[in-house]
């Protein structure tokens, strides 16, 4: 090939012309690169708690296994969460990371010329998922917040208005990341009764178990008699195995959850991820303690942001939402250069993950190192 002739291999421009996902920095690059011991990570609402007993204990028992292929249908895991959650085996499917069921749902009914509905902003990867999968993507912007009252959240009835005769998947991420609002039960029963019955509604629940607002519903109930809507989580959050990446989905038509399961890449679930997870679903009285430590910091966390004056929205989330605006970008890299990681969003604002106590005091005091040396008044902005 002569240097004026174009590569005989490209990638289909829809994915050339995709962003790459940008995950969290690594703490310890961070570190090495300011030239401190520690950086504090606050970008990627993981618990700061360390594996459950029970799953360090599954791990090191199936650690011997790992020279054979795991399970491809994951039975175990599989009868475990039906138990938990009173379904049937034929409801329930599971993946590698939430994420990657996204992408399984994506692939198993988007073709060209289809669309996906979801809020935005909200999850980042919902966009790039219909990118992917050829599809449109229908993204209906958030309801405003109110300065020191309620934060941006999800505009139902602009999504259902949005939904058209392509439109194949929506997804409701509640709560909602990253803003942590979430949508209670009338707003939502009256949304679902409203979607037509050719378009599949997925409740994207990745941080239900934080929720501490008794109107916002369990997905699992509304699911019950509504055969095209599923409920999305995972065990990367509450549950604490973000380093093994299992999520699920719970469908109440078999059908879906049938779907999923056949554009799943094989032995995606790894048998440490499947032992792992049998093992926390046993552990859950010590998996709802730390949740409850966790709303615990997070409110202690809110008041502090609120007494320096920031607007900061009762979140559902292990995480804060900063709506800083266009000084987003220029904070989280003040508060990088003070070792302290954040997610922020440009333009929009910055998403604060609920840490230790230790953690969250090493972030407010960067953040008020950061503030007084702003400019008078940017504080809110």
């Amino acid at each position: 090939m002569t240097e004026e002739e174009d590569p005989v291999v490209s990638a289909r421009p829809a994915v050339a012309a995709m962003p790459v996902y940008r995950p969290g920095r690594n703490p310890a690059d961070l570190a090495r690169e300011i030239g401190v011991d520690r950086a504090v990570k606050l970008a990627s609402n993981e618990v700061a708690f360390p594996p459950l007993p029970a799953v360090v204990q599954a791990i090191a028992a199936t650690a011997g296994e790992t020279n054979r292929y795991p399970d491809n249908g994951a039975v175990v895991l599989t009868r475990a969460l039906a138990e938990r959650y009173g379904v049937e085996p034929a409801q329930v499917a599971t993946g590698c990371g939430a994420v990657t069921v996204c992408q399984q749902l994506a692939q198993a009914y988007n073709d060209p010329g289809s669309s996906i509905a979801f809020a935005w902003r909200s999850f980042e990867m919902y966009p790039l998922l219909a990118q992917v999968a050829g599809a449109r993507a229908q993204q209906v912007p958030l309801v405003p917040g109110t300065p020191g009252g309620a934060a941006d959240t999800h505009d139902l009835d602009g999504l259902a208005a949005a939904i058209d005769d392509t439109t194949r998947v929506v997804f409701v991420c509640n709560p909602n990341n990253p803003t942590g609002t979430a949508v209670r039960r009338p707003e939502l029963e009256r949304f679902l009764d409203a979607v037509p019955a050719q378009t599949l509604v997925v409740l994207d629940e990745a941080y239900r178990e934080f929720v501490t607002d008794p109107d916002v519903p369990d997905g699992v109930e509304l699911m019950r008699g509504r055969p095209n809507v599923a409920v999305l989580r995972t065990f990367s959050k509450a549950w604490g195995l973000a380093g093994l990446r299992v999520g699920y989905l719970l469908a109440e038509d078999p059908a879906v959850a049938d779907a999923v399961r056949r554009t799943q890449v094989p032995f995606s679930v790894s048998s440490l991820a499947q032992a792992a997870a049998v093992a926390a679903l046993a552990s859950e009285p010590e998996v709802r303690e730390r949740c409850a430590a966790v709303v615990t910091e997070r409110a202690r966390l809110t008041d502090a942001l609120r007494g320096r004056g920031l607007p900061v929205a009762d979140s559902q989330a292990n995480f804060v939402w900063l709506p800083l605006g266009e000084r987003t970008v220029e904070v989280a890299a003040a508060l990088e250069a003070r070792a302290v990681i954040t997610r922020p969003f440009a333009g929009e604002g910055i998403r604060v993950t609920v840490g230790t106590p230790e953690e969250d005091d090493v972030f407010l005091g960067a953040l008020d190192d950061v503030l007084t040396s702003a400019p008078a008044g940017a504080a809110g902005a």
